[in-house]
């Protein structure tokens, strides 16, 4: 058994003996412990407490290559970003250039570009290509301090793109150390031959993708585009019951650009979350608040697209579960820096430093059913740890939003200095 000991850390950040997703004005309830220890057994979380009380047989690991000083540095449960499009083909800049002159993301999705532009990139670039790509962004996310991601389909809208997608997610499952979910969203946006033939996709989706997704174990969630102009209500419950029929838990993107029903229709659903929420009316918050379902905000999304934030406050003090995500995606995330999404989380949401870091690990770990293993410093779960530079107080890791304040990074106990390099899968199975 490995044994590994963090000591005088300035603040032990997110103790929890226990924990639970965390609702309303349970997310500003950030534990945490001044002065403090923190012991790791293999890759496990084991004990933790204030110096003053260190164990003796603790103590003697000091000045051993089983101990680190980390004297002035925070140390807080790695990220989890529960919503990312991870897997893309190429960029989409010249976009970027239009919404600067004024069209808006439905308007260039109409005309061919967004997602479409995307699957078209997607279909004329080779699978091996498509993961080395992603890799070397999950390189990159890691080294920032995300230790666990989930990653989406939805630039596919094939039978093999779609799968295409969802066969680099498992070799990226299989490579990595990090803890990946992987999310079925074929229904991302029609296809230009089935435009005027909705339910024609529809059938596609439901009897040609799921059957070969469950098949080979492909994917752990479904999602849908609940929006106007892309999946209505009704046709995203026909495709969530057909995913659920499937073994596959819901996830649904609702509410980015209009008051849709997507948070209606989730909830009514029992979708494990429902994601975006820049567009909210009384009904929608309502119906949130009252359900198990977590609402993830991307603050950065909106901000890339020039939306409205979401209204993080509104949602906390009405009582929802509420966690942050990236977006990470070429067309209206091109970034998944967690400690950017925190930071505007408490800039532009008004969301306290306490609050958005609970969003960001606790309530993003239970966003996708890993709140018994990650998200929080607790015994038992998986060390995924993050050790800051040294920095004056918790807040300063919001405030002080362009630099990078990240030392090292902890990865089921184990540092990850050189993070990426293969590791047996038998070693680090990803959870069910």
């Amino acid at each position: 058994m490995s044994s590994r000991l963090l000591y005088n850390i300035r603040q032990l950040v997110n103790t929890r003996i226990e924990s639970h997703p965390l609702r309303g004005g349970e997310l500003a309830e950030l534990p945490v412990i001044d002065d403090a220890w923190l012991h790791l057994e293999n890759d496990c979380i084991a004990a933790f407490g204030p110096m003053t009380a260190l164990p003796a047989d603790l103590g003697l690991l000091r000045g051993t290559h089983a101990a680190l000083d980390v004297s002035g540095c925070l140390v807080l449960p790695a990220w989890v970003d529960s919503h990312t499009h991870l897997v893309f083909a190429g960029s989409r800049e010249a976009e970027f250039v239009d919404k600067i002159k004024g069209l808006s993301y439905a308007e260039i999705n109409a005309k061919g570009g967004g997602i479409l532009n995307s699957a078209r990139l997607l279909a004329d670039t080779p699978e091996d290509v498509l993961f080395a790509a992603a890799w070397q962004r999950l390189q990159e996310l890691a080294r920032l301090g995300t230790g666990a991601i989930e990653i989406k389909s939805g630039y596919g809208l094939t039978v093999e793109g779609e799968l295409k997608m969802l066969r680099v997610i498992r070799r990226l499952k299989e490579r990595s150390r990090l803890c990946i979910k992987a999310s079925f969203l074929g229904a991302h946006t029609y296809p230009v031959a089935y435009r005027d033939n909705h339910q024609g996709y529809i059938d596609l989706i439901i009897e040609e993708m799921l059957p070969a997704i469950a098949a080979d174990g492909l994917a752990d969630y479904i999602d849908v585009f609940c929006e106007q102009g892309f999946f209505s209500p009704a046709e995203t419950e026909q495709i969530v019951r057909a995913g659920q029929q499937a073994g596959l838990a819901a996830k649904i993107h609702a509410n980015q650009l209009h008051c849709s029903g997507g948070v209606e229709t989730g909830v009514r659903l029992g979708a494990l979350s429902v994601d975006h929420l820049e567009s909210m009316d009384a009904g929608a918050i309502a119906a949130l608040a009252a359900s198990d379902t977590i609402g993830t905000l991307l603050p950065t999304a909106a901000f890339f697209l020039r939306m409205p934030f979401q209204p993080a406050r509104t949602l906390i003090d009405a009582g929802c579960r509420i966690a942050l995500a990236s977006d990470y995606n070429p067309g209206s995330s091109p970034s998944g820096n967690m400690n950017l999404v925190v930071a505007m989380a408490c800039t532009g949401m008004r969301m306290l430093p306490e609050e958005a870091i609970n969003a960001a690990t606790i309530n993003g770990a239970y966003a996708l059913s890993l709140g018994d293993r990650l998200g929080s410093i607790t015994p038992g779960k998986w060390a995924n740890l993050i050790i800051t530079r040294p920095v004056p107080s918790l807040a300063y890791l919001p405030y002080a939003f362009g630099t990078n304040l990240i030392d090292r990074v902890l990865i089921r106990g184990e540092f990850m200095d050189d993070p990426y390099r293969p590791v047996p899968a038998a070693q680090f199975a990803q959870p069910s």
